[in-house]
């Protein structure tokens, strides 16, 4: 399941929504406030997430080395966070909950932009990949719930009780024109973007507020502090009707991204000979 669908361009727009549940853990949220360069490198670090999560699915014998690179480059991820209490990224709890995200966020979003939402044996297939890709990032079986009737508890004990309205959560959330010009991309589609940024920033900072918002599991919202209106949600699901019709018309090779199509054709290579 995550083969089909890791790949698609829809990812992209969940990427916010668990980024931002993410960091809504004081520790998670106080190591990305004191190492990351969300703030002044903002399109480097989601091309660098993308990336990332396209390794895990599609990169073969690269994943491996993907998830050593990652717990590598967080050995040094420690500090204090807002309440005082020291923290390091790769304590089991903490890396943990970023890996765990991904999957009520995934879940939540499928029935906006795919049109339908997931069965039970779907979810629970879904659920057990996930614990995989967890295991290439060097996270235990003990540290994640191994079901998905285990995993919702853990979950709403984690919104109950550890998550809140970071600093970096509200920044991520917030309607915010002061995102840089993005400078990714080929050439010809950059350069007119960097020019019309200043009529561009408003609009795009307002979508990117309104998909992590909409995005974000109901009760999540509800932890964190976000608020949602019935009007907001009717221009969610609407906005999901067009994404959600429009994009199984692209090619396939517009439809995922390059490592995602590459990996689709030579399966489909291997299986015709």
């Amino acid at each position: 399941m995550l083969w089909d669908s890791v790949g698609d361009i829809r990812t992209l727009l969940t990427l916010p929504p668990a980024m931002a549940l993410q960091v809504a853990h004081p520790a998670v949220g106080a190591g990305v406030d004191d190492h990351s360069v969300f703030r002044t490198d903002p399109w480097g670090r989601a091309e660098r997430s993308l990336g990332s999560l396209q390794l895990w699915v599609y990169g073969g014998e690269a994943a491996v080395a993907e998830g050593i690179r990652l717990r590598r480059l967080h050995r040094t991820i420690k500090g204090t966070d807002a309440h005082g209490r020291p923290y390091h990224a790769l304590t089991p709890h903490h890396y943990a909950w970023v890996h765990a995200t991904g999957f009520p966020v995934v879940r939540h979003a499928r029935g906006y932009l795919w049109g339908r939402r997931f069965t039970d044996a779907e979810e629970r297939q879904l659920y057990g990949e996930w614990l995989r890709v967890g295991r290439l990032l060097g996270l235990r079986d003990r540290d994640m719930p191994q079901t998905v009737e285990e995993f919702w508890p853990y979950y709403r004990d984690m919104l109950a009780h550890e998550v809140e309205l970071t600093k970096v959560a509200e920044e991520l959330t917030a309607v915010d024109p002061t995102v840089p010009p993005p400078d990714r991309g080929p050439l010809l589609v950059r350069l007119p973007l960097r020019a019309l940024w200043p009529l561009l920033r408003g609009p795009f900072a307002r979508l990117r507020h309104f998909v992590t918002v909409g995005l974000l599991p109901p009760e999540a919202r509800e932890a964190i502090g976000l608020s949602w209106t019935p009007r907001q949600e009717r221009r969610l699901r609407r906005f999901g009707k067009v994404v959600g019709r429009l994009v199984p018309l692209l090619p396939e090779r517009l439809r995922y991204f390059p490592m995602a199509h590459e990996a689709r054709l030579r399966h489909r290579s291997q299986q015709q000979r």
